[in-house]
């Protein structure tokens, strides 16, 4: 139990408190009062502790507390249980001693609101960055503060790339870089990614985007469709997570992958026929939970701690997209109807997934498929 006496005022400035706060914790036998600022005396508080001895309480000795200047650093202190007569104690991740896969050994709070999703002075890679989901992905790392470089196959970036690149904003610490690579090319990428790594100290996340889509229905489609599809929506996912691995693994960085999956992964989505497309998804939603068994823990040397997981949209309005409403009359309305919302994604609604998946608010995450559909799997 817990008795709080006293008041404070913290303003999300982080002001400091404006009064002495204390708290009293108990357990069966004992009351013990800690100073939560530590230029309190006991003579401030010695009209509690007679009201307290009054009324037949035992009060043991005092014991001064660090100063808590504002609200995060009192939601920092996290609870654990200890076996001490059902005794409620607050310690740090820190302090716990707890060895959480990805998570810094000595957890603090920053000097942003919620520091977790700040991704200053770390590096990471969006492969199929140069437009569509892709680059969306790319843009949220950058507006956090992380250096990002965008992969694909084009020579150059299109326009939507270069209004991307103009919208970064400098103060903010990331930056937007552009490398023509086509994934398909296992022995560039590994150089690209060992040159990426080398500049930057190591990589601290990738996200695997790049994808080729073809409606066909299956009864059409040729043993060399197949292969393209798989080639370059698994295959090449595959390599460009081993590829990020093991540079991660090298320089000992605890960092995160993701594959784009897809929700037609893990329904049989109506009126796409597209059979090669949805079983490449599918295969990558098996694939993270895989590579995250192998790589998720971390070893006695230190290499290790690699989360992987999966993001799975629903329909998006993307180019890839735009070209099969232009192939099948009709089809953006139906897809429309097909999920509880209504409307089609926009690219710009990812972002803050993309985020959490590459940042340290997602460190117990590793193995899972997260889907964002509009509601349209949960019919």
């Amino acid at each position: 139990m817990a008795i709080a006496i006293g008041m404070k005022d913290i303003s999300s400035r982080q002001l400091p408190l404006q009064r002495p706060v204390c708290i009293l914790r108990t357990t069966t036998n004992r009351c013990e009062w800690r100073l939560r600022k530590a230029s309190m005396s006991t003579r401030l508080i010695s009209p509690c502790l007679n009201s307290l001895g009054r009324c037949g309480v035992p009060i043991a000795g005092l014991r001064r507390w660090p100063a808590a200047t504002s609200r995060a650093t009192l939601t920092a202190q996290k609870p654990s249980i200890v076996s001490r007569r059902n005794e409620r104690c607050y310690t740090t991740a820190g302090e716990s001693g707890t060895n959480v896969t990805g998570l810094p050994k000595e957890a603090s709070v920053g000097t942003k609101r919620f520091s977790d999703f700040d991704l200053a002075g770390n590096a990471f890679v969006v492969t199929g960055g140069a437009r569509g989901l892709g680059l969306a992905l790319a843009e949220a790392l950058v507006e956090a503060g992380g250096k990002v470089y965008c992969l694909d196959r084009l020579p150059e970036p299109d326009q939507e790339w270069q209004r991307a690149q103009q919208r970064v904003v400098p103060e903010w610490g990331g930056s937007l870089e552009y490398k023509q690579l086509d994934v398909n090319n296992t022995a560039q990428l590994n150089k690209l990614m060992e040159e990426i790594a080398s500049e930057n100290e190591g990589i601290q996340g990738v996200i695997a985007a790049a994808g080729i889509q073809q409606l066909t229905p299956a009864i059409d489609y040729t043993a060399e469709d197949v292969n393209k599809m798989i080639q370059t929506n698994y295959t090449a996912a595959f390599m460009t997570a081993q590829a990020a691995a093991r540079m991660m693994l090298k320089y000992k960085r605890r960092g995160s992958i993701c594959l784009v999956a897809s929700m037609s992964g893990s329904v049989a989505n109506k009126g796409l026929l597209s059979s090669a497309y949805n079983s490449s998804k599918a295969a990558l939603i098996q694939l993270a939970r895989n590579l995250a068994m192998e790589w998720s823990s971390v070893k006695e040397n230190g290499e290790g701690g690699i989360r992987v997981n999966c993001l799975s949209p629903g329909h998006i309005v993307t180019p890839m997209v735009l070209k099969n409403f232009e192939e099948v009359p009709g089809l953006r309305e139906t897809w429309s109807q097909e999920n509880m919302m209504g409307r089609l994604a926009e690219t710009s609604e990812f972002k803050g997934a993309g985020l959490f998946l590459m940042s340290n608010a997602s460190t117990f995450m590793t193995g899972s498929n997260l889907v964002i559909d509009g509601g349209h799997t949960a019919w």
